[in-house]
């Protein structure tokens, strides 16, 4: 059994692959890059098994492997798998779903509090110099007094420009209620947050206990959240969704959180939200195009957005989750066994 193997992964989790045939590793395994289609087509020929990560899989590719019977992608989403040539083939194809729910689930609450707390801003601003004092000099504590730790209290002090809000209390409403979805809420709901849920798919019996909601529509979960995150995958129906319109119904006060992916969201829109301060603020790890330019103006001009380039899944843990699900159900396969983390194309 060939298994060519392209993939990010862990290697005490994928010690037993090497039990089930002759691996062969190449591409973003050995820390290269994509492997262009020409090339991929001819190094996996002579494949049995094709694990990869980001790798396209091909109709090309697929046609080109006579002998493969298995196809397994690391990815909640195996969206650089020919999922028709496959089909053709009676190929299964695997990926893993869940894999960085977790972190994708902390990733967006590390986002809320830095733009509601205005951290990133803090940092910068002290590692820039500013609001730091004279290494030479002493505070003395009048008579009477106990030492009192500030650093300033004036309009221009730090405690005035980075004031922010707290998340306890607040009303966070999850835009989408799929694993992350559920994950962010369970961190929210402990750090006593509200929770409104909009996600067609779900019923109230699924969602509705004390503090959690669901909301009869977006219109109404844009209109009553303070914070906003968004939980969906790319669909014909969620593309845009969080349209112009939509972001016109957030509060003033409100912050908008997007972890999932930039095409749910009309970007000019809230750029021109964000630039007029009709929200809050903003935190993004996705955009509507990757990567972010230089010039954008989440970049270059507006002081009340968070922005990171795609991390949220991109922790240790989310390999040894994804390699563990690939070679389990790897071997399932080679037993004829029922596959758990099929893709149903």
């Amino acid at each position: 059994m060939k298994i060519f193997f392209t993939a990010e992964y862990d290697e005490e989790q994928l010690k037993p692959l090497y039990e089930m045939g002759e691996v062969v590793k190449d591409g973003w395994a050995l820390g290269l890059p994509k492997i262009p289609e020409e090339e991929l087509k001819e190094k996996a020929k002579d494949a049995d098994i094709i694990i990869t990560s980001y790798d396209d899989i091909t109709r090309k590719v697929i046609e080109n492997a006579p002998h493969l019977k298995l196809i397994a992608c690391t990815r909640a989403t195996p969206v650089n798998v020919d999922m028709a040539a496959a089909k053709e083939r009676g190929i299964p194809v695997l990926y893993t779903p869940g894999r960085n729910s977790d972190s994708a689930a902390e990733m967006t609450i590390g986002l809320m509090l830095s733009v509601a707390r205005r951290i990133p801003m803090a940092y910068k601003a002290l590692k820039e110099g500013k609001f730091t004092g004279d290494p030479n000099a002493k505070k003395v504590t009048k008579e009477g007094l106990k030492v009192d730790m500030i650093w300033d209290m004036d309009k221009d002090s730090p405690y005035m420009i980075f004031k922010g809000t707290q998340l306890h209390g607040k009303t966070l409403g999850i835009v989408g209620y799929g694993s992350i979805g559920r994950k962010v809420g369970r961190i929210a709901r402990a750090m006593g947050m509200e929770l409104l849920i909009f996600d067609p798919f779900v019923g109230e019996l699924e969602v509705e206990e004390f503090g959690v909601r669901k909301a009869v529509s977006l219109k109404q979960l844009m209109q009553e959240s303070d914070f906003i995150t968004c939980h969906m995958k790319i669909t014909e129906e969620t593309k845009g969704s969080i349209s112009r319109e939509m972001i016109s119904y957030m509060k003033p006060t409100a912050y908008f959180i997007n972890t999932s992916r930039g095409a749910i969201l009309d970007e000019e829109a809230l750029i021109d939200a964000l630039r007029e301060r009709k929200i809050a603020g903003a935190a993004f790890d996705v955009y509507a195009s990757e990567p972010l330019a230089s010039n954008h103006p989440y970049v270059t001009e507006l002081d009340n957005v968070v922005i990171t380039p795609h991390i949220a899944g991109a922790t240790e843990d989310v390999l040894v989750n994804h390699t563990k699900q690939i070679v389990a159900d790897v071997g399932r396969f080679l037993r004829g066994e029922h596959l758990l983390y099929q893709y149903r194309y």
